[in-house]
């Protein structure tokens, strides 16, 4: 998936329990939730461009698992099953992350991806979670301007970033109401376990790319005894969700870029930035500077300084990427026309019938909804959100502001929510982590590791990009005998990334973009 650098630059800028967490594996019926558990799937062709093997269907999942009775929500799922019905071992449900990704076009996405070995023991098993896509969406009503939430810091426009915030909240909630308290990672893993007792399955197996690393491990914990083979790739640490997991896309930033500026500098001759670190540092800051003053007109997009901070902060996890980026830049500035043999990436567009009748704002209205209904340590005094944005600037001047001014969480009504789900288990899976991924920066997987102590670590070292299994990574193949027979590394494990792959975010996993997010840089 190629895009233009303009694009790139812009894309680059996502009660303890209420229902036992161990319920009956098999439905009575005594049991409040054996009309869902006991529910037939009608299985339909997803869409008549995709093949026919390619199987969709809705269920129905509570709204409030307290109140099973209660209103109920659709959840849409989908499956490719496998053609090798004797080696058959279960389902492989995957989540491609966001929160706000949908998931049903997943099994379709990555059939070409996974391993023969993998899909002959898996269905592989798709759906999109509750509040996304063809899930009940929910929609906020959102401007395009209130969908942007990376915001800098300025003393002059925090009055107005304190307004927005308040607006996002406000807004979802006059649509919402007391639905938002329920679109929730613990009600998600809910619903994967009303879709393992629908398949017929025990147990299931699960793929979680991002945001789904926490929601794997959030079943793990409240379902352990359900839980199979769990590969979690690229993950999120649960001791940060969510406001903690934002800040550290700026504290992941500027090793990264320290790190380009060392490889830029030994390669002067070819890109001219600079012949030393310091030397590329200032160029680049000199260009933030000048676009301060006046924007820069790249490809006909005026850039701001801080349009550049926050695309950037991706951006410098693949060097050569960002390399080639910011001498475009530098060429633009001085007034030179950009060269027209740059590559160009497109997004892989979904099948037709995947995108109706959903909320123009639904990739970011489900993502403000999961981040603040999964934890009430969000700060609600705007304040707080002042002194830490300023203080985050000076700590890591890329990216530390817009990761720590004000958020729609600070406004969000609590009214009930549950509290976040304490990770610790000694539940068998297996985690993948890139040393270089800007969305979760290598310390967000070992903090999964931590507290998952049954779990076993792939780290791929100069590995770069977010998410790995199916990318052709040296984690591949441990990943595979993982899935396959079941067997974890004796110990945690260290590979090295090809070169090529070391400098360059190329071949990326074909993770749909939740709109309204920007990019797969906006959410995890």
């Amino acid at each position: 998936m190629r895009r233009s650098r303009t694009a790139s630059f812009l894309a680059v800028s996502t009660v303890a329990a209420l229902v036992p967490a161990i319920a009956p594996a098999t439905a009575s019926a005594a049991d409040p939730l054996s009309q869902y558990l006991k529910q037939k799937p009608a299985w339909h062709r997803c869409d008549k461009e995709m093949p026919k093997a390619f199987q969709c269907a809705t269920i129905k999942v509570p709204l409030d698992y307290s109140r099973p009775k209660g209103k109920k929500l659709d959840l849409a799922i989908s499956r490719l099953k496998t053609s090798t019905k004797s080696e058959r071992r279960g389902v492989l449900l995957i989540n491609p992350g966001g929160p706000g990704g949908t998931g049903v076009d997943m099994p379709q996405l990555l059939a070409s991806e996974l391993p023969k070995s993998v899909k002959r023991k898996y269905d592989l098993v798709g759906f999109d979670p509750r509040g996304v896509g063809q899930s009940s969406p929910v929609g906020c009503g959102l401007t395009d301007q209130e969908q942007n939430w990376e915001r800098a810091y300025k003393p002059e426009t925090f009055a107005k970033d304190v307004k927005w915030a308040r607006t996002v909240a406000e807004k979802c909630h006059a649509k919402q109401g007391d639905k938002l308290r329920h679109i929730s990672t613990r009600n998600t893993a809910r619903d994967m376990d009303v879709i393992r007792a629908v398949l017929g399955e025990k147990k299931i197996s699960y793929l979680g790319y991002s945001y789904g690393t926490y929601l794997g491990a959030v079943y793990t914990q409240m379902f352990p005894k359900r839980s199979d083979r769990f590969v979690l790739d690229s993950a999120v640490d649960p001791a940060r969700i969510w406001r903690g997991m934002i800040q550290v896309w700026a504290e992941g930033s500027e090793p990264a870029f320290t790190r380009w500026t060392q490889w830029t500098a030994e390669r002067n001759a070819t890109y001219k930035l600079g012949n030393t670190p310091q030397a590329v540092r200032k160029t680049f800051y000199d260009l933030i500077a000048q676009a301060d003053r006046e924007p820069i007109d790249l490809d006909g997009t005026e850039l701001t300084g801080d349009d550049i901070r926050s695309g950037g902060r991706a951006m410098f996890f693949s060097v050569r990427d960002a390399a080639e980026t910011v001498v475009e830049l530098k060429k633009a500035a001085e007034g030179r026309r950009p060269s027209g043999d740059r590559e160009t990436r497109t997004a892989t567009p979904l099948p037709p019938s995947f995108g109706r009748a959903v909320p123009a704002d639904n990739g970011t209205a489900s993502f403000w909804t999961v981040l603040c209904a999964d934890t009430r340590n969000w700060p609600r005094d705007p304040e707080q959100y002042r002194r830490d944005a300023i203080r985050d600037k000076g700590r890591y001047p890329l990216y530390g502001d817009f990761a720590s001014n004000i958020k729609p969480c600070a406004f969000w009504k609590k009214n009930g929510s549950e509290p976040a789900t304490r990770i610790g288990n000694k539940v068998g899976a297996l985690i993948l982590q890139n040393e270089w991924d800007s969305q979760t920066p290598l310390t967000s997987g070992q903090g999964l590791r931590r507290v998952m102590k049954g779990a076993k670590m792939v780290t791929v070292v100069g590995g770069v990009g977010h998410g790995i299994y199916g990318s052709k990574s040296c984690a591949d193949k441990t990943a595979t005998v993982y899935l396959t027979t079941g067997k974890l590394p004796a110990k945690d494990v260290t590979c090295k990334a090809a070169p090529a792959r070391e400098s360059s975010g190329a071949n990326p996993l074909p993770l749909p973009t939740p709109r309204g997010i920007p990019g797969l840089a906006g959410g995890f």
